[in-house]
């Protein structure tokens, strides 16, 4: 566990630094500054200065800035519903309707939680700037690189959210004119040239797994080119990534065998692992535990089923439907999947008393580790019993979240009871996986590269599920649904079918990981797709859905929040379009 980059270091380091004694010299009182900085230019005191940085990837309570992205990616991108009561964590609301507010507290707590991340990343910078004379070189290399990677995720999520915003480095702090910079300036050259600069200097392998090391840098810094069309650029380094990339632990990149096992808390920092920001439970602090999932487990589950709360990440009919394969395995491109017969079935309206028959037609087998569907074996706890789990289902739908979600086996040790919720657990998040840089390599190969090489990066991802062992099983052994996928087989030799089976690739494999509505917006359907989603979606859920419309030219990013603008001034700061 040690290795794993625990957060509480940082407390314990400060409190080591601080080092107050019981003598008289405690009335010796040094100007305002000076013993912090002392003590913060040391190895240690800028090793604790870092572990903070690394610490406010996860947002440490203002947990709409998590990677996970669960409403910004998610939900926002029609892979779920918020599901719940209407007055309930209301402010998702608006959100998924696409009737966003300037005002809203978690559209706030995003912005301002990424730029305190980058406020602790730039610290790092100056405090290395200032380091004490036996802080050796390469100690300030390599935290200033890891600094800088931090500093870049920062700003590539800022990046996506909201387009261009303030861009503060460490040269321009408070009263060095930080409330003068407009968000006039495109950000994605300042996040190139960190991600540059963390490849250049970081190693291969970290003592310890939870640091980035030199290939977590060059696929982040692919998926940057990637976000802006530099398909060359970006296929350089998913390519090297494909070759001779490994984990910080020293693993070579790979797919793990089982879909299912990338979602398990016993099987963290596997060879898929990119970058994943680091868990551990029952450490003394819940704080270092995976909390962001805590609302979107399973709701009124009790002892026998995980989280007991809240039901607030439920996924769509949509989503479930595009699981639909034809019989030989394959997945209907062409949107069929949402019409007759292909429609999943499902127990809406009905209570877990009723009777229910399941779906007896051909589906993905990921399905299962994705998405709670009645009657399905639940990991290790029960087969999902439909509405008793659900919150409200006239509300979100008969459907519960699967993946990130703890095992019944991992209570006491991999999950963590000292809180409100037995839902914090020690379950990484992955934030880049190895499945994700095929698939973006892939994408390069369709646009600048070869389609048959993009076959095969899809095929790889497509094996993987194939595997039968890694099924979702019933107690006797048998396939808990007719499972059948198949490979593409026939030569892709039209730029458009392929492009169409990668993105439609992406959308199960990674389905509920927050990438759908940022892919959607990049590719440029994000109107058409999500708005044919709504249509889609409303049939069922009228009381949340209806009359919600993605306006093109504005939904694309959430408005800047309106206390900024109010604080720094209008002139400055200047709000999006629409908003």
């Amino acid at each position: 566990m040690k290795n794993r980059l625990l957060i509480t270091g940082f407390a314990l380091a400060l409190l080591a630094l601080i080092g107050f004694a019981c003598k008289d010299s405690f009335l010796e009182v040094a100007p305002t500054g000076q013993l912090a900085n002392a003590q913060l230019t040391t190895t240690k005191g800028i090793e604790a200065a870092l572990i903070s940085v690394y610490a406010q990837v996860s947002g440490r309570g203002r947990r709409m800035v998590h990677p996970i992205n669960w409403v910004w990616g998610s939900i926002r991108g029609g892979d779920a519903n918020k599901g719940t009561d209407p007055g309930d964590f209301s402010d998702i609301n608006p959100i998924q309707r696409y009737e966003n507010q300037s005002t809203q507290g978690v559209i706030r707590d995003n912005f301002v939680g990424l730029y305190e991340g980058i406020a602790r990343a730039n610290l790092v910078l100056r405090l290395i700037a200032d380091a004490q004379p036996d802080v050796t070189e390469a100690t300030k290399t390599s935290m200033a690189a890891q600094a800088r990677f931090l500093r870049a995720h920062f700003y590539f999520q800022l990046k996506r959210n909201f387009n261009n915003t303030p861009y503060v480095d460490e040269t321009v702090d408070y009263g060095t004119g930080i409330e003068k910079v407009p968000n006039s300036a495109d950000l994605w050259p300042k996040i190139e040239a960190d991600f540059k600069y963390a490849l250049d200097n970081l190693p291969e392998t970290q003592g310890q797994v939870g640091r980035v090391n030199k290939w977590a840098a060059a696929a982040y810094l692919g998926k940057t080119y990637l976000y802006q069309k530099k398909y060359a650029e970006a296929k350089a380094q998913f390519d090297a990534c494909i070759a001779n990339g490994k984990t910080s632990n020293g693993k070579k990149y790979a797919l793990e065998a089982k879909y299912g096992d990338l979602f398990k808390a016993s099987n963290d920092n596997n060879a898929e692992s990119v970058w994943a920001w680091q868990a551990a439970a029952n450490t003394g602090s819940v704080n270092n535990a995976n909390a962001e999932f805590d609302l979107n487990f399973p709701y009124n589950t009790g002892p026998n089923g995980p989280g007991n709360c809240c039901g607030f990440f439920q996924p769509s009919f949509e989503l479930v439907n595009s699981f639909r394969v034809d019989a030989n395995g394959l997945p209907l491109l062409d949107g069929s999947y949402n019409t007759g017969a292909n429609q999943v079935k499902t127990d809406m309206g009905l209570t877990s008393a009723n009777a229910f028959t399941p779906d007896a037609g051909t589906l993905d087998p990921r399905l299962d580790w994705s998405v709670g569907r009645r009657g399905i074996p639940f990991l290790d706890w029960q087969d999902h019993p439909g509405a008793a789990w659900i919150r409200n289902q006239p509300n979100g739908g008969p459907y519960s979240p699967k993946k990130y979600t703890y095992y019944k086996s991992d209570i006491g040790s991999l999950q963590d009871n000292s809180s409100w919720t037995p839902g914090y657990t020690a379950l990484n998040f992955t934030i880049i996986r190895f499945a994700d840089v095929l698939l973006m390599a892939a994408e390069c190969e369709v646009e600048i590269g070869s389609l048959e090489k993009a076959r095969e990066y899809t095929n790889m991802i497509r094996a993987r599920a194939a595997n039968p062992a890694s099924w979702v099983k019933r107690g006797d052994g048998s396939n808990a649904a007719n499972y059948v996928i198949g490979l593409y087989n026939t030569p892709w030799t039209d730029k458009n079918v392929a492009r169409t089976a990668v993105q439609f690739e992406r959308k199960i494999e990674l389905s509920g990981e927050g990438h759908r509505f940022y892919d959607l917006v990049r590719w440029g359907t994000a109107a058409s797709v999500i708005n044919a989603y709504l249509a889609y979606e409303t049939q069922f859920l009228p009381n949340t859905l209806g009359g919600a419309k993605f306006t093109a030219g504005k939904h694309e990013l959430l408005p800047i929040p309106q206390d900024q603008i109010d604080i720094i001034g209008a002139d400055i700061l200047k709000q999006n379009p629409g908003y």
